[in-house]
């Protein structure tokens, strides 16, 4: 302790000398320019005289470097390239509230979206267009064709990490058989029995042949395990429906509602590890609904979102062309005016022949920009072989107006008028910018043929009313301008067979033939195509001579996306919309080097 006492006051008798550092800091200083002056300012002017080498000597070197650096970079792309990168973000718009995640009562473009990308079916679309297995490895058809049996991937899970197994399929079809559940999808599977014979075998027996029945194995499939004890009855109305559990390539996290001016919904997915197909490139998906498409032009504007489905009908100037590519695809749904059967004027077949020769589906067309293709039948073109395809009669306005006048509709004025009947004819559809400009064409030609038309344009997001309920269901409309979804089997059954007349039913004209009825029953109970396609040709004659209804157009997707991101492939065939997803595991947003194969 002494010690450290003694070292203590040693330290306190230290002083500092600023005079004495003062004067090495100028002795420095002086050094310092004297130095200088000597070896810098000094020889200058050597060094005026040897510039042109110098500059010389450093143009070598920087040359060299350049040509090092040009080396390796010419080196570095023979073995490298830039490609799609894992991991980022896509966010696409899409059209239609989002009122359930449930894949059994998607309505809206929004929430069929959702459907495909958080649940799995047994078969889906791939990007030719064919049929191809997702949850199915195989299936096998007895020799009466009415016995199927589906193999299922043992390596399918749920997003909660349980196995999906066949049992899971047996529920679904079983959900959708009960009436209590309601679901649209019931009035093809009411006769159809299923059973899970074990973990990876679904056994379906059909009450008929049904040559297009593998088609019908692309609905969603649902989790038993989450779903067996919800009544049938509160499905729809489940927590379910706002939170659910699939077995997609992307895993639901959150459902909110957006801020900013255009509103609007986002449901938030990340990519599934587990998927049984592998894992997307994609870390995440977004979904952002709208309800009209001035709100998608503006998410696109703002770059809020990569790309955006239901574009059709945005004018071309409205699309940021140098930073997105629109791609425009047919898809296998038609466009129609659909002539209510029942409707006391459309009763009278010279009518609606009349309406068929007035109809100039050229100018519809042409209202699209030419970008729908034409749409003569029930069918899609191409899905009837051979030369002796039957064809719709050309527009003649003349000879419309000339039926009319012997039908006993002769013109009082502006308005044709039987009697103290005036020829008014009521024409219902939903809000849908598509749906509004082919309207705003036929009500335009209709009228010079001297009918009064009434519009009745229904928005399915307004709470106050009901457009299946109030309108479809009740057949409340002399024409209906709806889209029919027909696929990539010709089998029409639903909509134009008399027994799909009804409430329930899909046959929205109320049509009713005996010939017709014989020709679709027998085409879609025979596996033979060649016969198929005789009996279809025979349907489409007869459809034509009745018209029951006028095909306006076929549908198309069109697509906008961000030129930085590989998503759609333009060259993809699609069966509807949503089968742009086919090629989904390779979408992306980022960008990185790979070595490139030798």
């Amino acid at each position: 302790m002494a010690e450290e006492k003694e070292g203590w006051k040693q330290f306190r008798k230290l002083s500092f000398d600023s005079k004495k550092v003062s004067r090495r800091v100028k002795k420095a200083e002086t050094a310092t320019v004297r130095h200088a002056r000597k070896f810098i300012v000094g020889r200058l002017d050597n060094i005026r005289s040897v510039r042109r080498h110098i500059i010389m000597w450093l143009l070598l070197v920087g040359g060299s470097i350049a040509a090092v650096s040009m080396q390796f970079i010419w080196f570095q792309q023979s073995y490298q390239a830039t490609a799609s990168g894992s991991g980022g973000t896509y966010a696409e718009a899409a059209l239609g509230k989002i009122d359930t995640l449930n894949p059994l009562y998607a309505t809206t473009s929004s929430e069929a979206t959702a459907a495909r990308l958080l649940f799995s079916s047994l078969y889906a679309y791939d990007t030719t267009g064919h049929l191809n297995g997702d949850l199915a490895e195989s299936f096998q058809v007895d020799a009466s064709g009415m016995v199927y049996q589906v193999k299922i991937r043992d390596n399918a899970y749920w997003h909660d990490g349980t196995r999906l197994t066949a049992k899971d399929v047996a529920f679904t079809v079983n959900l959708i058989k009960n009436p209590e559940a309601r679901s649209p999808l019931r009035i093809n599977w009411q006769d159809v029995t299923v059973e899970a014979l074990d973990d990876t075998t679904v056994q379906f027996k059909l009450p008929a042949v049904y040559a297009a029945f593998p088609h019908a194995l692309t609905f969603a499939v649902l989790p038993e395990h989450v779903l067996r004890d919800v009544s049938p009855g509160a499905i729809r109305e489940n927590a379910f429906s706002r939170t659910p559990i699939g077995s997609g390539p992307f895993a639901f996290r959150l459902l909110q509602n957006a801020g900013g001016d255009a509103g609007g919904q986002v449901v938030n997915m990340s990519a599934f590890e587990r998927y049984h197909d592998g894992l997307p490139k994609l870390g995440r998906f977004e979904i952002h609904a709208y309800e009209t498409q001035d709100n998608i032009v503006k998410a696109l504007r703002s770059g809020e979102v990569t790309g955006a489905t239901d574009a059709l009908g945005i004018a071309k100037g409205q699309i940021d062309e140098h930073n997105y590519t629109t791609i425009v695809r047919p898809t296998n749904s038609g466009v129609y005016a659909l002539l209510n059967n029942d409707s006391p004027i459309l009763k009278d077949k010279a009518v609606r022949r009349a309406l068929q020769l007035a109809t100039d589906t050229a100018v519809i067309r042409k209202a699209f920009d030419g970008k729908v293709p034409a749409l003569e039948l029930p069918f899609i073109k191409g899905q009837l072989a051979g030369a002796d395809v039957p064809l719709a009669p050309a527009h003649d306005l003349a000879r419309a107006k000339a039926l009319l006048d012997q039908a006993g509709w002769p013109l009082n004025g502006d308005i044709r008028q039987k009697g103290e009947t005036k020829l008014q004819l009521i024409i219902a559809t939903t809000k849908n910018p598509q749906y509004e400009k082919a309207l705003e064409v036929i009500v335009g030609q209709w009228r010079k043929l001297g009918i009064d038309v009434v519009t009745n344009v229904v928005d399915p997001n307004d709470p106050s009313t009901n457009f299946v309920q109030g309108t479809l269901q009740q057949r409340n409309y002399d024409v209906l301008l709806y889209e029919l979804l027909i696929g990539a089997d010709p089998d029409v059954y639903a909509y134009w067979h008399s027994s799909q007349v009804g409430m329930n039913g899909y046959n929205f004209s109320n049509y009713s033939n005996s010939t017709a009825d014989a020709a679709l029953a027998s085409a879609r109970s025979r596996l033979e195509p060649d016969l198929r396609n005789i009996k279809y040709k025979a349907f489409a004659q007869q459809w034509l001579d009745d018209a029951p209804a006028i095909a306006l157009y076929q549908s198309v997707s069109e697509y906008v996306v961000n030129k930085r991101a590989e998503a759609f492939n333009p060259q993809n065939i699609l069966v509807s919309s949503q089968d742009r997803f086919a090629d989904i595991l390779y979408w992306s947003v980022e960008r990185e080097s790979v070595y490139k194969t030798p």
